[in-house]
């Protein structure tokens, strides 16, 4: 690894922790106080950074507290997954598309605290936020939102995979598109079953394996009923 490697790497684990550090205290305040007595220069104090840092990570405390969502890995793996064809089952391509979507550099370590560490600050924070979304139904609207931003994009993706291994389905867009939706909301599904089964046994385990292992049960699932 170069020097310049070796620099950016430092320089993303540093932006990841100062990331994690305005969630978790945002969190926290929000938590201890109710979520409307808490401002941003509380938040920055308690994360140690400038209220100016906050705004080049974050636009609003919402913002901090709701948390940042998937985003669709690059063109060429969503090419890669588009033309793998029938002989690979849509689900476990999707189960690929979304561990590559969730930000797992989160999931790293430091130099400092290391691989468990970066996972139990991840787990904390996945934890403070559902139990403040709960509480806030206002919050849980905003990130609801945001997730259907997310299972729109991802809708289309499938569409364009349904087509591509079934060229005759691309002529009746109507049933191409519910199929699309059908597999978007099982996918997403199981994405939700792997995120509860990982807080809830502490989020010891790598995320991208729990979602692997959650996509499989599905898989056997529909094994079963055919």
């Amino acid at each position: 690894m170069s020097m310049v490697q070796e620099e950016l790497g430092l320089r993303e684990r540093k932006r990841l922790a100062t990331r994690r550090a305005i969630q978790l205290a945002a969190l926290e305040l929000a938590s201890e106080r109710g979520f409307d007595r808490v401002t941003i220069d509380e938040i920055s104090h308690a994360a140690n950074v400038s209220p100016r840092t906050f705004f080049n990570y974050f636009p609003s405390k919402e913002s901090a507290i709701i948390g940042e969502l998937p985003e669709l890995p690059d063109e060429e793996r969503i090419e890669r997954f588009i033309d793998a064809g029938p002989e690979e089952p849509i689900l476990d391509g999707i189960s690929e598309l979304l561990i590559a979507a969730i930000d797992t550099v989160e999931m790293t370590g430091d130099e400092h605290g290391g691989e468990l560490d970066a996972t139990r600050s991840v787990h904390e924070l996945h934890t403070l936020r559902r139990a403040l979304l709960k509480d806030n139904p206002e919050l849980f609207a905003q990130r609801m939102a945001s997730m259907h931003q997310f299972e729109d994009a991802l809708s289309a993706i499938v569409q364009r995979r349904l087509a591509h291994d079934d060229p005759a389905l691309a002529t009746d867009q109507e049933t191409l598109h519910q199929r699309a939706r059908l597999v978007t909301y099982v996918s997403f599904a199981g994405m939700r079953h792997a995120w509860s089964c990982w807080a809830d046994h502490g989020g010891v385990e790598p995320l991208a394996d729990r979602l692997r292992s959650s996509f499989a049960q599905l898989q056997a699932l529909g094994n079963q009923v055919r």
